[in-house]
């Protein structure tokens, strides 16, 4: 795998054959810094985080050829240097299907093996996926809970704006700062090559200014027409945010539909501190 890869070359849009052996080289690593630099994000972004990838189509053999299957949890640290384009992601999980493995542990070893390396480009390794699988036996555990906190989609609000509009975003300098907890299910963004509609839920943590309620639902709305990764568009809200309203403390996160079998669901803060479990919500 070579760096830089663009959007354009991957597999998103194109046809594709399913490899149903193992293949590592299939995963196709995009850079993170050309769309934060578009943001004014340098080599020391503002935030701490990370990506949680939720794998619903894994499958794998055992010694004697059955087929095994599992859900696999992913987690991509915020600040490698590269992400992981999902097709590909897909096409690399599908490649385990005729694959024998001697365990569950060694397909859990490899993913995370891989995905790692597919992240740090140019020898620039600082800290790994971590990589966590589910077995059936297990499934029925699997909690389902949408993200807490007040729905800012209980306000009337006109919407004319479907573009990214930090114009929108407001907040109360004058006024005592606050601690609250919002959010919307009415993100939409969409594939930046594929123009396919991304769906998702956002949770706003904030401490510090009062923001404007009806401004903030307005702000999120407006990224209807929006073509860009998740990632992106979760630090773009999170810098956005951060600018306007000057918040003390702030955490975005955002939780997408499953596309192919994947969901992918980028939590952004700007204060050390563990991250949320990675459960999947109704429309997940």
């Amino acid at each position: 795998m070579t760096s830089p890869h663009t959007p354009q070359d991957s597999p998103l849009g194109k046809a594709s054959g399913y490899a149903d052996q193992y293949d590592a080289a299939l995963l196709f690593p995009i850079p993170r810094a050309p769309q934060r630099a578009s943001l004014g994000i340098g080599a020391q972004p503002p935030f701490f985080g990370a990506d949680l990838w939720t794998a619903f189509e894994l499958s794998w053999l055992n010694a004697r050829g059955k087929p095994q299957v599992a859900i696999a949890h992913i987690m991509v640290p915020c600040e490698t240097t590269h992400i992981v384009e999902s097709k590909s992601f897909k096409l690399y999980l599908n490649s385990f299907n005729g694959t024998a493995f001697a365990s569950e542990q060694e397909v859990r070893q490899r993913i995370q093996a891989d995905v790692s390396a597919a992240l740090w480009q140019d020898g620039a390794v600082q800290s790994s996926a971590s990589v966590r699988l589910v077995l059936p036996a297990d499934f029925d555990r699997e909690p389902i809970h949408e993200l807490d906190g007040l729905s800012l989609d209980r306000l009337d609000v006109d919407c004319d704006r479907y573009q990214p509009a930090p114009d929108l975003l407001t907040a109360a300098f004058d006024e005592q700062p606050v601690e609250e907890t919002l959010t919307s299910q009415l993100l939409k963004s969409n594939c930046p090559v594929t123009g396919q509609p991304d769906w998702a839920s956002v949770q706003i943590r904030y401490a510090g200014p009062q923001i404007d309620q009806a401004g903030l639902l307005r702000y999120i709305i407006s990224f209807r027409n929006h073509s860009d990764f998740h990632e992106h568009c979760v630090e773009r809200m999170f810098t956005d945010i951060w600018q306007r309203c000057r918040p003390t403390k702030l955490t975005v996160y955002a939780r997408y539909t499953r596309r192919g079998g994947l969901d992918i669901n980028p939590w952004r803060t700007s204060h050390p501190g563990a991250l949320p479990p990675n459960v999947r919500t109704a429309r997940q």
